[in-house]
């Protein structure tokens, strides 16, 4: 029995899929976080683990959501409810669909508030308004930026309306059209300040740095914090990439687009790591200086190098681009959602949207000045954001995926949507059933403080532990795909 829908809306190319799916998964997550993550946890053996834990968690499970997203045709909610069907399994699954929509949609109402920092910066940096002469001067400015309401809640506003007139226009008006110019124009701003900064005076030291592997640095919280990050950059169960892969069509390859995707996606990250670091390693700041780097470090390198306010200019246009190419992702699921199973026009469906994350991004906007002291257990209303999202809802539904993916489905569903011949499959049915399940559990371990792992006498005992659930995995699996079916 198939359940194959027609789909409404498809990509002109695969390039507009891989354009539009890279431009989710870069973000300021590879512009801002990745960077500062590689100064924490030691450079180049953070990047070799990183890139590893791509290869093996995030690979896999990103297969699994285009996989999701084309054989469904539909958002989250639709597209895992007719695959599910298809195999005869219990429509209660579809919960993974709700989940990752609501997850995604709660990740974007406190992501307006740090693109809207983006957006702000990049305005002052045309004015002149980040002129300082110490960090101490510049986290000055940054805190005087989120002190009124009205100012980040403005650049937030911006953000958020910008956003909905996009994606209201239509996946190839709106979307493909515009991560069409925005991806490889921020590739070439990347591209424009390694030129520069190649001749800092630090980019040495920023290869060393960033491809330079110490056995010796690579501690357990930076192997879990690479393996996080590596699950978390590739926008990975928050229903952005599922709802992408229902517009991918049928003649694309799911296994080359995603590892196209992947590459990108590192690149750019890679690509960032040797535009930002060489400027702080010239101007002898510290590259382990945290969140603060973008928005803190680097604004006041910029200050000390000729043409600094052009270089500035370029990076916050650059950073303002992630930010929108990942916001346009983050809420595609929920309008795809309205449009297909409520009938609600896409217009109505961007903007009806939009007015209720305006409204829940405001109370996160409001988390860094009016509303500094409304907490709840120690955190603030976007504190919860992140917290409940990032460490509760995409691993659990990044997991869910992958189960009901390796050990619920029938094997002819994903067999035949993903294309691979009977090795390679193998191997992807392997990663999805043990591998990358084991590392979304320790990531969410380590996210939730359970234990803290220690990379001398426990990291054997893990290894051994996957290769047992492996072995057992496979002697029960049919019984326990049973069971868990429903």
């Amino acid at each position: 029995m198939t359940t194959r829908k027609k789909p409404n809306n498809l990509w002109v190319s695969r390039w507009g899929f891989i354009l539009a799916a890279t431009g989710s998964a870069v973000g300021l997550g590879n512009i801002w976080k990745f960077p500062y993550m590689t100064g924490e946890y030691g450079g180049g053996a953070f990047v070799l683990v990183y890139l590893v834990c791509i290869l093996a968690i995030g690979i896999p499970i990103m297969m699994v959501e285009i996989g999701y997203g084309r054989r469904g045709r539909g958002s989250p909610i639709d597209a895992i409810r007719r695959v599910v069907k298809e195999s005869g399994r219990s429509s209660g699954w579809s919960v993974l669909g709700w989940m990752a929509m609501l997850c995604g949609f709660m990740i974007l109402s406190f992501y307006v508030v740090v693109a809207g920092w983006s957006v702000s910066y990049l305005w002052k940096a045309i004015s002149g308004g980040l002129n300082a002469d110490s960090v101490d001067g510049m986290a000055a400015i940054f805190g005087a930026n989120n002190a009124s309401p009205l100012n980040l809640g403005f650049w937030s506003t911006l953000v958020t309306v910008t956003t909905m007139l996009i994606v209201g226009k239509g996946v190839q008006d709106g979307i493909e059209r515009n991560v069409r110019w925005m991806m490889p124009g921020m590739v070439i701003m990347l591209a424009i300040m390694i030129v520069y900064a190649m001749f800092s005076g630090g980019f040495g030291q920023a290869l060393d740095f960033l491809f330079g592997f110490e056995l010796g640095k690579l501690s357990s919280a930076g192997l879990l914090a690479a393996m996080g990050h590596a699950f978390f950059t590739l926008s990975l169960a928050s229903g952005a990439i599922l709802t992408y892969g229902s517009y991918l069509p049928d003649e694309s390859s799911i296994a080359r687009t995603t590892f196209t995707v992947a590459i990108c996606d590192t690149l750019v990250a890679l690509m960032a790591g040797l535009a930002i670091f060489p400027v702080i390693f010239a101007n002898g700041m510290d590259p382990a200086s945290g969140p603060g780097l973008i928005f803190m470090s680097l604004p006041l390198a910029f200050q000390q190098m000729p043409f600094g306010t052009l270089l500035e200019i370029i990076f916050f246009v650059m950073l303002t681009m992630a930010a929108l190419t990942s916001a346009i992702s983050m809420i595609e699921a929920t309008v795809a959602w309205l449009n297909e199973s409520k009938g609600i026009s896409r217009t109505k469906a961007a903007w009806g949207t939009g007015i209720v994350l305006w409204i829940v991004s405001t109370l996160a906007m409001l988390s860094f000045n009016v509303g500094a002291d409304w907490t709840l257990a120690g955190k603030t209303f976007f504190d919860w954001l992140d917290y409940l999202t990032s460490r509760w809802m995409m691993p659990l539904g990044g997991l869910g995926m992958a189960l009901l993916a390796g050990f619920v489905l029938r094997n002819e569903v994903f067999k035949a949507e993903l294309g691979l011949n009977n090795t390679h499959y193998a191997l992807w049915l392997f990663m999805i059933r043990y591998v990358s399940p084991l590392g979304i559990v320790l990531i969410f371990i380590d996210a939730l403080g359970i234990m803290t792992l220690d990379m001398g006498s426990q990291w054997p005992w893990l290894l051994g532990a996957l290769a047992a659930f492996a072995v057992i995995g496979e002697l029960l699996s049919p019984r326990l795909g049973r069971q868990l079916a429903g």
